[in-house]
């Protein structure tokens, strides 16, 4: 079983690969992330980092929309998109499960998104640690990558979804940007209202289990959760103070991954091509 799912993700790596996607990913990271890195200060008159804390936040704040537009933009076609062209009905002929082909895929096109993550971010990570030797950005950077590739990974399988789910390839890319818009913007301006428009308030343990149902908002949370919170404000300030520690939120953003490949499968199996 290993050795086809192996086969398959080989397939769509280096499909990404040709597609120049490895690539343009990496240096859209690599440039944002060195650029906020370096610059994000320069309308105060200082360029370089100003604080760790400061950093990250920034980070996170552009990546929790770039990670998932991407992710959606490189995987909303995976199935209906070669079920259009007929090559999904080419690749079922083969000794090859739909488990199989679905897993493989995602490993495949996952290792492409793990990988420009990974150097793209890694790179100012690197920069930083050569120019200042501080230890603790090579084990912030290390959380703040692990996350962005679960946040990745996630958005991945959530595209898989609507890959498997609508029939034209047009709809999926529509309902790509719908998910993105909703995961990305609406939530939180969701959440924000109902803070505003709640008598009571929303209790800080009601707010964190709202944020559960985002990954977007896991992903915040995982790397906010350490940093000054002089540098967070909103609803995160708030839900910052939770109990869940990064542990926990990892655990959760994991689940995230595995809860909408499951779906995929389940929808997968019961499709007739």
């Amino acid at each position: 079983m290993m050795k086809e799912i192996l086969t398959v993700a080989n397939k769509e790596f280096h499909d990404g690969l040709r597609n120049r996607w490895l690539i343009s990913i990496t240096v859209i990271f690599a440039v944002l992330s060195i650029g906020l890195t370096y610059f994000g200060a320069a309308a105060s008159g200082t360029v370089g980092m100003v604080s760790l804390s400061t950093t990250v936040a920034s980070l996170a704040s552009l990546a929790v929309f770039l990670i998932p537009l991407i992710a959606l933009l490189l995987s909303y076609d995976s199935f209906v998109g070669e079920q259009e062209s007929g090559t999904l009905l080419l690749l079922l002929t083969y000794p090859l499960s739909k488990t199989q082909l679905l897993l493989g895929k995602f490993l495949g096109q996952g290792s492409i998104i793990a990988l420009a993550t990974l150097l793209g971010f890694g790179a100012s990570a690197v920069l930083l640690f050569v120019q200042t030797s501080n230890t603790d950005i090579i084990t912030t950077f290390g959380m703040f990558i692990m996350s962005a590739i679960l946040l990745g990974l996630s958005f991945t399988a959530i595209a898989y979804t609507i890959s498997l789910v609508v029939s034209e390839k047009s709809k999926a890319a529509g309902f790509a940007l719908i998910i993105w818009f909703l995961f990305a913007l609406a939530f939180d301006l969701a959440l924000l209202a109902l803070l505003v428009s709640v008598d009571q308030g929303i209790s800080q343990q009601g707010l964190t289990q709202l944020m559960m149902l985002n990954p977007a908002d896991i992903f915040r949370l995982i790397n906010l959760a350490g940093l000054d919170n002089s540098d967070v404000n909103g609803a995160l300030a708030i839900a910052i103070k939770s109990s869940l520690s990064q542990g926990q939120l990892i655990s959760i953003m994991i689940v995230w991954v595995i809860a909408p490949l499951v779906i995929a499968n389940l929808i997968f199996k019961k499709k007739n091509i």
